[in-house]
Protein backbone atom coordinates (compact mmCIF):
# COMPACT_ATOMS: atom_id res chain seq x y z
CA UNK A 1 0.00 0.00 0.00
CA UNK A 2 1.42 3.03 -0.81
CA UNK A 3 0.77 7.07 -0.28
CA UNK A 4 1.23 10.25 -2.13
CA UNK A 5 2.55 13.46 -0.36
CA UNK A 6 2.56 16.53 -2.33
CA UNK A 7 5.91 19.15 -1.20
CA UNK A 8 7.08 22.54 -2.48
CA UNK A 9 10.42 23.71 -1.37
CA UNK A 10 11.76 25.59 -4.49
CA UNK A 11 13.05 24.33 -7.25
CA UNK A 12 11.91 21.13 -8.12
CA UNK A 13 15.04 19.46 -9.10
CA UNK A 14 16.48 19.97 -5.72
CA UNK A 15 13.37 18.88 -3.12
CA UNK A 16 13.54 15.92 -5.88
CA UNK A 17 16.92 14.84 -5.53
CA UNK A 18 16.36 14.61 -1.51
CA UNK A 19 13.10 12.72 -1.39
CA UNK A 20 14.04 10.29 -3.77
CA UNK A 21 16.92 8.66 -1.88
CA UNK A 22 14.94 7.61 1.06
CA UNK A 23 14.18 4.52 1.88
CA UNK A 24 10.07 4.01 1.44
CA UNK A 25 9.43 6.07 -1.34
CA UNK A 26 8.81 4.25 -4.94
CA UNK A 27 8.77 7.48 -6.85
CA UNK A 28 9.40 11.22 -7.04
CA UNK A 29 7.44 13.15 -9.65
CA UNK A 30 8.58 16.36 -10.42
CA UNK A 31 5.75 18.96 -11.71
CA UNK A 32 3.47 21.90 -10.75
CA UNK A 33 0.36 22.60 -8.32
CA UNK A 34 -1.29 25.58 -6.66
CA UNK A 35 -1.96 27.32 -9.67
CA UNK A 36 -5.07 28.43 -11.99
CA UNK A 37 -4.26 27.01 -15.19
CA UNK A 38 -4.49 23.92 -16.74
CA UNK A 39 -1.86 21.84 -18.02
CA UNK A 40 0.96 24.52 -17.39
CA UNK A 41 4.01 24.11 -19.27
CA UNK A 42 7.35 24.91 -17.83
CA UNK A 43 7.43 28.23 -19.15
CA UNK A 44 4.20 28.99 -18.62
CA UNK A 45 5.11 28.23 -14.55
CA UNK A 46 8.39 30.46 -15.46
CA UNK A 47 5.91 33.29 -16.35
CA UNK A 48 4.98 33.59 -13.15
CA UNK A 49 1.05 34.24 -14.12
CA UNK A 50 0.05 30.60 -13.77
CA UNK A 51 -0.06 30.52 -9.64
CA UNK A 52 2.07 27.40 -9.84
CA UNK A 53 4.24 26.07 -7.83
CA UNK A 54 7.70 23.96 -8.57
CA UNK A 55 6.64 20.75 -6.33
CA UNK A 56 7.12 17.12 -6.11
CA UNK A 57 4.63 14.55 -5.85
CA UNK A 58 6.17 11.54 -3.32
CA UNK A 59 5.05 7.98 -3.68
CA UNK A 60 5.75 6.49 -0.26
CA UNK A 61 5.19 3.40 1.67
CA UNK A 62 3.66 4.47 5.15
CA UNK A 63 5.12 1.62 7.35
CA UNK A 64 8.37 2.79 6.40
CA UNK A 65 8.09 6.21 6.36
CA UNK A 66 5.74 8.15 8.04
CA UNK A 67 3.63 11.55 6.29
CA UNK A 68 5.42 13.14 9.33
CA UNK A 69 8.94 12.13 8.63
CA UNK A 70 8.75 13.26 5.60
CA UNK A 71 7.54 16.50 6.67
CA UNK A 72 10.36 16.45 9.01
CA UNK A 73 13.16 16.07 6.15
CA UNK A 74 10.78 18.84 4.08
CA UNK A 75 11.48 21.42 6.71
CA UNK A 76 14.94 20.48 7.54
CA UNK A 77 16.24 20.70 3.84
CA UNK A 78 14.94 24.01 2.57
CA UNK A 79 14.12 27.31 4.11
CA UNK A 80 10.27 27.74 5.51
CA UNK A 81 10.88 31.64 6.49
CA UNK A 82 11.99 33.00 3.39
CA UNK A 83 8.33 34.49 1.26
CA UNK A 84 8.68 33.19 -2.91
CA UNK A 85 12.45 32.30 -2.24
CA UNK A 86 14.98 29.29 -1.88
CA UNK A 87 18.58 30.54 -2.27
CA UNK A 88 18.93 32.29 -5.56
CA UNK A 89 15.53 31.23 -6.85
CA UNK A 90 13.32 33.83 -6.68
CA UNK A 91 9.13 33.64 -7.47
CA UNK A 92 5.87 32.73 -6.56
CA UNK A 93 6.64 29.21 -8.12
CA UNK A 94 9.63 28.40 -5.54
CA UNK A 95 7.35 29.06 -2.32
CA UNK A 96 7.37 26.84 0.64
CA UNK A 97 3.96 24.37 0.72
CA UNK A 98 2.49 21.33 1.22
CA UNK A 99 -0.70 20.29 -0.66
CA UNK A 100 -2.48 18.29 1.85
CA UNK A 101 -4.54 14.95 0.50
CA UNK A 102 -7.64 14.73 3.37
CA UNK A 103 -7.93 15.98 6.93
CA UNK A 104 -5.24 13.54 8.26
CA UNK A 105 -2.52 15.42 6.19
CA UNK A 106 -3.69 19.01 7.01
CA UNK A 107 -3.56 18.05 10.54
CA UNK A 108 -0.32 16.93 10.31
CA UNK A 109 0.97 19.54 7.99
CA UNK A 110 -0.76 22.01 10.78
CA UNK A 111 0.91 20.79 13.73
CA UNK A 112 4.42 20.21 12.52
CA UNK A 113 3.99 24.14 11.23
CA UNK A 114 3.46 25.17 15.22
CA UNK A 115 6.32 22.61 15.84
CA UNK A 116 8.75 24.15 13.85
CA UNK A 117 7.39 28.19 14.41
CA UNK A 118 9.29 27.10 17.71
CA UNK A 119 12.63 25.95 15.76
CA UNK A 120 13.23 29.14 13.61
CA UNK A 121 14.10 32.92 14.59
CA UNK A 122 11.96 34.09 11.56
CA UNK A 123 8.36 33.43 10.99
CA UNK A 124 7.32 30.46 8.62
CA UNK A 125 5.74 31.01 5.55
CA UNK A 126 5.37 27.58 4.55
CA UNK A 127 1.58 27.64 2.70
CA UNK A 128 -1.10 24.34 3.97
CA UNK A 129 -3.36 24.08 1.14
CA UNK A 130 -5.66 21.56 0.22
CA UNK A 131 -3.95 19.61 -3.02
CA UNK A 132 -6.30 20.04 -6.15
CA UNK A 133 -4.53 18.84 -9.62
CA UNK A 134 -0.85 17.62 -10.09
CA UNK A 135 0.73 18.50 -13.25
CA UNK A 136 3.67 16.27 -14.14
CA UNK A 137 6.80 18.09 -15.45
CA UNK A 138 8.18 17.98 -18.56
CA UNK A 139 10.24 14.16 -18.97
CA UNK A 140 13.63 16.08 -19.10
CA UNK A 141 13.27 17.77 -15.45
CA UNK A 142 12.57 13.83 -14.01
CA UNK A 143 15.88 12.54 -12.20
CA UNK A 144 17.70 15.71 -13.11
CA UNK A 145 20.44 16.09 -10.27
CA UNK A 146 21.28 12.54 -11.20
CA UNK A 147 21.41 13.37 -14.98
CA UNK A 148 22.42 16.34 -14.66
CA UNK A 149 25.21 15.99 -11.57
CA UNK A 150 28.39 18.58 -13.06
CA UNK A 151 25.97 20.99 -14.31
CA UNK A 152 26.98 24.16 -12.14
CA UNK A 153 23.04 24.72 -10.54
CA UNK A 154 23.44 20.95 -9.16
CA UNK A 155 27.19 21.53 -8.03
CA UNK A 156 26.37 24.82 -6.63
CA UNK A 157 23.08 24.97 -5.05
CA UNK A 158 21.51 20.94 -5.16
CA UNK A 159 24.62 19.46 -4.03
CA UNK A 160 25.47 20.96 -0.83
CA UNK A 161 21.87 20.44 0.41
CA UNK A 162 22.23 16.45 -1.21
CA UNK A 163 25.60 16.37 1.19
CA UNK A 164 23.71 17.92 4.30
CA UNK A 165 20.70 15.69 4.02
CA UNK A 166 22.73 12.25 3.62
CA UNK A 167 24.84 13.59 6.48
CA UNK A 168 21.97 14.12 8.84
CA UNK A 169 19.57 11.20 7.65
CA UNK A 170 21.86 8.70 6.81
CA UNK A 171 19.71 5.73 8.29
CA UNK A 172 16.92 6.49 6.64
CA UNK A 173 19.16 6.33 2.70
CA UNK A 174 18.11 3.49 0.60
CA UNK A 175 22.24 3.36 0.43
CA UNK A 176 23.39 4.09 3.45
CA UNK A 177 26.41 6.19 3.68
CA UNK A 178 26.44 6.88 0.09
CA UNK A 179 28.28 10.45 -0.35
CA UNK A 180 27.97 12.89 -3.45
CA UNK A 181 31.22 14.19 -4.68
CA UNK A 182 32.37 17.58 -5.71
Amino acid sequence: MSEIATLAGGCFWCIEAIFEQLKGVFDVQSGYTGGHVSNPSYQDVCSETTGHAEAIQIQYDPEVISYRELLEIFFSTHDPTTLNRQGPDVGTRYRSAIFYDGAEQASQANEMVAEMTELWANPIVTEIVALDEFYHAEDYHAEYYRSNINQPYCQFVINPKVIKFREKYQGKLKVEGSQVTS
